[in-house]
């Protein structure tokens, strides 16, 4: 850790407000450290939830979030109220539209070359989204221009947040008995049967939960869920009948061993994803890293009102499943309609395993070959340094 001078201009900077616990600024962190790491510059990430900031990014803790400081070559700042006035960077990037500082778009707007300023939207597979990405919001009062720009699955959007070594990593992970074996040991797993299925368990609250558990320690197959801090934990406790979750934990009910893991870093979590058979994921950030894990995963959709999250889950599945076999894809819709709650019954999770389970095999080829396809396309930093470099052109 390091500290910079406060009135520094960096060439990045982002602002952050945490929304939904670490969905955004998960995000966030990743592409600040993505953009960090491929030298684009120098980085500035603004953060208004300095606590939620430290549970992703440990080294965060020890810093005055007054003072900032410095982790992984992003500049750390908190932001609080009164707003400092300070020289802008050149490219400003506001998340999911989280509205900047008006001291800071009056700054902006006084700079002789006017920063760059990039609205980072939230991930959808709608085909709108072709039609919205790229689109310039001439600001109503000051000489600025606000660019949208939309994580996407095509060639038409700003793609998908992907280190250039992630796959790498992965591939070095899996390829390693050994490494798997010792990461296991570090983590108290090595108890479980050598044929049981692991499953990742990171999830909002699920009501229906109570119904897949039971399928899971009735079934055939030994299930080992690992489950890392996040607000499922009542929900399971309830089912398994216990007053509470805690990190340590370690149940056995018939068929299913269920272990709490503490909550980690990002690098932390992906290496859970990698050493699963199969993950539940929610939100955005887990739900990509899911996908780069080239693992079976079931996502958990964030819930809108009047389930307006249903098209965009339709939409996801409409892409994903294009090209698979007609019975594993039928099974996989039907486990995540009914884990989003669009199942026909209470009970619809655990008539819905079985043929999910039974499809594992099929759906796990067909993960490999849907990371692969996604892994010929350009990833999200790429895609963004290219669009905001012909802006700054463009303004010259």
């Amino acid at each position: 850790m390091m500290f910079l001078p406060k009135n520094s201009r960096p060439r990045w900077e982002i602002f952050c407000r945490v929304v939904d616990n670490f969905g955004d600024i998960g995000v966030c962190w990743r592409l600040a450290c993505d953009l960090a790491l491929r030298g684009e510059g120098a980085v500035r990430l603004w953060v208004d939830d300095w606590s939620v900031l430290g549970r992703i990014c440990p080294p965060a803790r020890a810093l005055d979030p007054e003072c900032g400081g410095v982790v992984a070559g992003v500049e750390l700042r908190h932001w609080g109220e009164p707003f400092p006035v300070l020289a802008p960077g050149e490219v400003v990037i506001e998340a999911f539209a989280c509205e900047l500082p008006e001291v800071h778009l009056q700054a902006m707007a006084g700079q002789t070359r006017r920063p760059v300023w990039i609205n980072l939207e939230y991930l959808s597979a709608e085909d709108w989204v072709a039609g919205c990405h790229g689109l310039a919001s001439p600001h109503p009062r000051l000489p600025l221009v606000k660019h949208f720009f939309f994580p996407g699955f095509d060639i038409d959007s700003g793609g998908l947040l992907r280190e250039a070594n992630l796959l790498a990593r992965r591939a070095a992970f899996v390829g390693d008995p050994a490494r798997r074996s010792a990461w296991l040991a570090e983590r108290g797993l090595e108890w479980a049967a050598a044929d049981s299925l692991r499953v990742s368990l990171f999830a909002y609250e699920q009501p229906g939960l109570a119904a897949l558990v039971g399928a899971w320690q009735g079934g055939g197959r030994a299930v080992e869920l690992l489950v890392p801090e996040s607000r499922v934990l009542g929900d399971l406790a309830r089912t398994l009948g216990v007053d509470a979750l805690r990190v340590g934990d370690r149940l056995q009910r018939g068929r299913l061993g269920v272990q709490v893991l503490p909550f980690t870093d990002q690098a932390g979590y992906d290496e859970l994803l990698w050493a699963c058979d199969l993950n539940f994921v929610r939100g955005e950030d887990s739900f990509v890293r899911a996908q780069w894990a080239a693992k079976p995963f079931v996502w958990q959709i964030y819930p809108q009102t009047g389930a307006a999250h249903r098209d965009k889950l339709d939409a996801f599945l409409g892409r994903y499943l294009a090209g698979a076999a007609p019975a594993p894809a039928a099974a996989l819709a039907a486990l995540w309609q009914a884990w989003n709650g669009f199942g026909a019954s209470p009970a619809a999770l655990a008539q819905a395993w079985p043929a999910f389970a039974e499809a594992l095999p099929a759906l796990d080829a067909h993960a490999r070959r849907w990371c692969e396809r996604l892994a010929a396309g350009e990833d999200l930093v790429t895609r963004l340094t290219r669009f905001c470099s012909h802006i700054e052109a463009v303004a010259r």
